[in-house]
């Protein structure tokens, strides 16, 4: 089976060869039916990137890839939410967040007594290293 491919020309004009639309002979970016869709959701890409940098440099926010990231995420949260006026759902967002804490908390102390064990029983053995039994 031969898979289709657009048959439009990229603004470098190479090529597209990206899988066209079921009914169509081009991607969504290239149909000249579409070019007016095409063109907002680009522009609509752009702005959500604007604002995404914009908010994270805000509240010093690179990514959750750490447990770090995840408390500053959760610091900025419970600020938020504890600056509302008292209601069911603030209270409820508060136990959200201490919930999410906890488990932070209990992440974090797992992570510093893998550490500890590691480094006091050395990093383990070397790739390919098995003990004769």
């Amino acid at each position: 089976m031969v898979a289709r491919a657009c048959t439009g020309t990229r603004p470098d004009g190479t090529a597209c060869r990206s899988t066209p639309q079921r009914d169509s002979a081009y991607c969504f970016w290239l149909d000249p039916v579409k070019e007016e869709e095409a063109a907002e959701a680009r522009r609509l890409g752009g702005l959500r990137r604007r604002r995404e940098k914009a908010v994270a440099g805000a509240y010093a926010l690179e990514s959750l890839t750490t447990t770090d990231a995840i408390r500053r995420l959760l610091d900025i949260a419970t600020l938020d939410v504890l600056g509302l006026e008292n209601s069911i759902a603030r209270a409820r967002v508060i136990v959200a967040i201490a919930m999410a804490a906890a488990k932070l908390l209990e992440t974090g102390e797992l992570e510093t007594r893998l550490a500890a064990l590691e480094a006091a029983h050395g990093t383990g053995d070397p790739p390919g290293h098995r003990e004769a039994a």
